[in-house]
């Protein structure tokens, strides 16, 4: 997540104005973006109120705090089940901090000063710092070696840990210019960079993030030796000579890890989903700052392969249960669909490098799916329920049983609750990015930005009601005139694009191009990979104004995705919709949405904490008493699909048939 220049340290501004190498296009940081939407900033509140106090909560509850206390005075139990449970607090503690940094909030500072002084008496002398050995050494349990790092291309996560840990330091002092857990992140880093490099201990991380952490670090210090390290562990990969390369098991052949092949001779997307999106997120920042075209072809290749064979309607990848990983090409099942909340977040953090990377708008399209569908469905409209899982449609009478039908607080494995802690606060940082004198606009929410272009600082105001509403409006508040081009993404949607490539497409094409004013009159504009462009020198108040169409699109798969044959799924703006049990008399997989129908919109205030709600007549299947069946024309209703599981448990459907083909006969 590049989201930490903001508050640049004074000892790093040498480093930086010297740095040769980095992104061509920078982002402008969350720091600088004041949210006003009716969106956005209430699930940030929420995350702020309520996410983050809960996930403190059950931290210390579940002993996750006590294994650091224990770790200090070598002595105990390690009392919960994984050995990186360590990393709940560190992500906790990233999210207080983005928190902290556009809302100081003393008792909370105080309190994450607290953790820190317990995780800094956890860490050994020589910068060490796993509690699951340090409480016992001689009882480690089975996911970890009897010597450091011996399982860590397997099951100990040691480096796992070790990457959130600098993820957490560097969002914690960057927020709050206060030293203490970096000074535990960089004392642990050095001794990492001191075992593993050339000539020393090779190991491709298991779970990787260590990588995505050393570079922040590295932004931070300007250590080379942190670049340099990270690159060694991209680089290890496809170097083991344990596994069986023959071996269809992903555990046997390396490809669970991405450990099959060396990644600049990767061209797939395998293995566990969140460990592949944080692996190509970390290759995408140390192709950036070195300039290796090797890991930049890699990932564009393996990026294609996702777009074009692996990512869900929705905008969720990882869809197999066993190994929390990436199928086949063309593997999108429904009703078995793991889509772990986790990896959606990684696939955000890399689709938003991808854009950093070539300045197109196809990955901002992909993180748009993403953000607004198969990501904000794992958590909860209260803000303490979450999913790990994201289900494609739950059926009464034959779901799988590993499909979750309802939140949960807390999970044993509680990766996914405490990933988003870390996410939300930092969502404002994906709207707006800089290449010189071009300002790029990817993301439409209202709110103020406080900007420098050309050495000028100005302001830029978005108004809107999106997603539910297409009309934006761009207010320039700028002291003296400054020249500079406005790139607007125009959505894929916008353009009879469901998704950059032809896994999805809609059914029909609408010809009604987006128009662009300023200050009232329509204005020509040229199209730059997805980006409408226009060049002007810019004056106090002038306001640009873009109407995207917002109307109801049906949505077809690929051919070749056979879970999807003669069904279509529905899509308005950057929302998919989806049919729940409590609209609709209890039951949805009995619903047909013919390829003509029409449906009605309407924006239910008090319903879902705000919602565009879509409905529309069609046939839909009964039983009848004597056990014939029918199909009656009945009015249905479709929500959001984030919002699904709010209301309770039962049936859920995403993809609808489009015409009674057969019907299965289920036993009582």
């Amino acid at each position: 997540m590049k989201k930490l220049v903001f508050l640049l340290p004074v000892f790093a501004a040498t480093f930086v104005s010297a740095q040769q190498k980095d992104y061509a296009i920078r982002d402008v940081t969350f720091t600088q973006v004041h949210l006003s939407d009716n969106f956005w900033l209430p699930r940030i509140e929420i995350n702020r109120t309520v996410t983050i106090p809960a996930s403190f909560e059950r931290c210390e509850n579940t002993g996750r705090v006590k294994n650091f206390v224990m770790a200090a005075e070598k002595k105990g139990k390690f009392c919960t089940r994984y050995p990186f449970d360590d990393t709940d607090i560190y992500k906790t503690i990233e999210g207080a901090s983005f928190t902290l940094a556009t809302h100081p909030d003393k008792k909370l500072d105080r309190y994450v000063d607290s953790l820190i002084g317990i995780i800094k008496s956890a860490q050994e002398s020589d910068g060490y710092l796993y509690t699951a050995r340090t409480i016992d050494p001689l009882n480690v349990g089975g996911w970890v070696g009897k010597e450091r790092w011996e399982k860590e291309r397997e099951l100990s996560h040691e480096l796992y840990n070790a990457g959130h840990l600098y993820e957490a330091a560097a969002a914690h002092y960057l927020a709050t210019k206060k030293r203490n857990l970096l000074d535990v992140a960089l004392k642990n880093a050095d001794l990492v960079c001191s075992v593993f490099g050339p000539g020393k201990r090779s190991v491709a991380p298991g779970h990787e993030i260590v990588e995505m952490g050393l570079v922040k670090l590295y932004r931070i210090t300007g250590k080379q030796e942190y670049l340099n390290t990270a690159k060694f562990f991209i680089y290890a990969r496809g170097q083991y000579r344990g596994y069986d390369p023959k071996s269809k098991d992903s555990w046997k052949n390396g490809s669970y890890w991405q450990d099959d092949k060396p990644v600049t001779q990767q061209s797939e997307a395998v293995g566990h989903a969140v460990r592949a999106g944080y692996l190509y997120s970390a290759v995408a920042d140390v192709a950036a700052l070195t300039g290796d075209d090797s890991l930049t072809m890699a990932i564009d290749r393996i990026w294609e392969n996702v777009v074009t064979k692996k990512l869900y309607v929705q905008g969720s990848v990882g869809a197999i249960g066993d190994g929390e990983r990436y199928g086949e090409n063309y593997e999108l099942p429904n009703s078995t669909a793991y889509n772990e909340t986790c990896a959606a977040i990684a696939n955000v953090y890399w689709n938003y490098r991808m854009f950093l990377l070539h300045g197109d708008s196809k990955y901002m399209d992909v993180l748009e799916k993403t953000l607004y569908n198969g990501l904000i469905s794992g958590v909860g409209l209260d803000g303490k329920s979450f999913f790990y899982t994201n289900a494609m449609e739950i059926r009464n009478s034959f779901s799988h049983a590993d499909i979750e039908r309802e939140r949960s607080g807390w999970f044993e494995c509680s990766c996914c609750p405490t990933n988003v802690c870390r996410f939300v606060p930092a969502v404002p940082g994906y709207m707006y990015a800089q290449k010189g004198d071009q300002l790029y606009v990817n993301l439409f929410i209202s709110s103020t930005a406080d900007l420098s272009v050309n050495g000028r600082a100005l302001q830029l105001t978005q108004q809107n009601n999106y997603p539910w509403e297409g009309k934006l409006s761009f207010t320039v508040n700028t002291a003296k005139p400054n020249a500079f081009s406005m790139l607007l993404r125009i959505p894929g949607w916008a353009m009879n694009t469901a998704v950059p490539s032809d896994l999805y497409r809609f059914d029909n094409n609408i010809n009604e191009k987006p128009e662009i004013k300023v200050n009232g009159i329509a204005v020509a504009y040229d199209m730059q990979n997805g980006y409408a462009v226009v060049k002007r020198e810019w004056k106090k108040n002038d306001v640009l104004e873009l109407n995207l169409p917002m109307m109801v699109r049906k949505v077809l798969a690929n051919d070749n995705v056979k879970n999807d044959m003669g069904k279509l799924a529905i899509q308005r703006g950057p929302i998919m919709y989806c049919a729940e049990w409590a609209d609709n008399n209890g039951r949805t997989s009995n619903i047909i949405i013919p390829a003509k129908t029409d449906f009605s919109t309407q924006f239910r205030e008090g319903k879902l904490n705000g919602i565009m709600q879509l409905t529309a007549s069609v046939p839909v299947l009964w039983i009848r008493s004597n056990e014939s069946v029918m199909t009656e024309v009945t009015p249905v209703t479709l929500i959001p699909y984030y919002s699904w599981a709010n209301r309770g448990k039962g049936e859920m459907m995403l993809w609808f048939p489009a015409a009674v083909k057969n019907i299965e006969i289920m036993p009582k």
